[in-house]
């Protein structure tokens, strides 16, 4: 751990406001929350966060921690042009600035964004059909989903363009042999729509193994009857899941609040 990016969460807590205090624990607590759940790929992937009533600034974790270590006081501050705006002297860079940043500049319907690699999402992206309508899980990403392709690391500004393109006004992307983008209106939102993706592509794996022909997709006429049941629930934005992801976060380590 870089003990020089981080300061007591004390003197954060005394230097922002309390809704980007709270913004920032819930972050700390999205982290411990898909660790729990097995979104672990070492120091990489990120979830960003809007900072309230700072529109054009992003909060997110240091580029040398993985999700597991994240706490409210150790995330960083920038501004959507990847400079500092927390004192801290190293910008912004790579997919933080290319993929968060740019989304979030972009997209003011969005204010939170979850870049993942996990292994079911990761062989889902590879399949030439992408995620199928092959269990429940999958029903809340028919016909909502888009898909955008690998053109190499999201360490270059060029790539943005295309990748922005790709997205539209969608919520949620399966990059191409690559890994999972999901963009919520809220941060409860974007961690649910990231469970259900990762379960739906855990579950198609595991029906897809059996072989083809041996598995049964859903006729699209119950998708869509489907779909529409699942965006209609206020559940689905995560309101019932998110107090439960706090109360998890609390049980593992009370000391994301820090």
């Amino acid at each position: 751990m870089s003990v020089t990016q981080l300061k007591s969460s004390s003197s954060v807590r005394d230097q922002v406001s309390e809704a980007e205090w709270q913004a920032r624990v819930d972050l700390a607590a999205a982290h411990r929350g898909l660790a729990y759940y097995g979104v672990a790929d070492l120091t990489y992937n990120h979830l960003s966060l809007r900072v309230p009533g700072e529109p054009d600034k992003l909060l997110i974790k240091p580029a040398d921690f993985i999700f597991e270590e994240v706490t409210a006081s150790s995330l960083n501050k920038f501004t959507f042009d990847g400079e500092p705006a927390d004192g801290r002297d190293k910008p912004l860079r790579g997919g933080g600035l290319v993929i968060h940043a740019g989304i979030l500049k972009a997209r003011d319907d969005i204010d939170a964004v979850f870049h993942t690699h996990t292994p079911a999402v990761m062989g889902v992206s590879a399949h030439k059909d992408g995620l199928l309508p092959i269990n429940q899980h999958a029903m809340r990403f028919f016909e909502r989903i888009v898909y955008h392709d690998f053109g190499g690391f999201e360490f270059d500004m060029d790539m943005r363009a295309p990748l922005m393109k790709d997205l539209g006004k969608a919520h949620v992307a399966i990059l191409r042999n690559h890994g999972a983008l999901i963009c919520g209106r809220t941060l409860k939102e974007a961690f649910t729509l990231h469970h259900m993706l990762d379960m739906a592509c855990q579950g198609q794996i595991a029906a897809l193994s059996a072989g083809d022909g041996n598995y049964k997709t859903i006729p699209r006429d119950v998708c869509l009857f489907a779909r529409d049941q699942i965006e209609n629930l206020e559940h689905a934005a995560g309101n019932k899941d998110w107090p439960a992801v706090m109360r998890l976060a609390e049980r593992l380590d009370p000391g994301f609040k820090e």
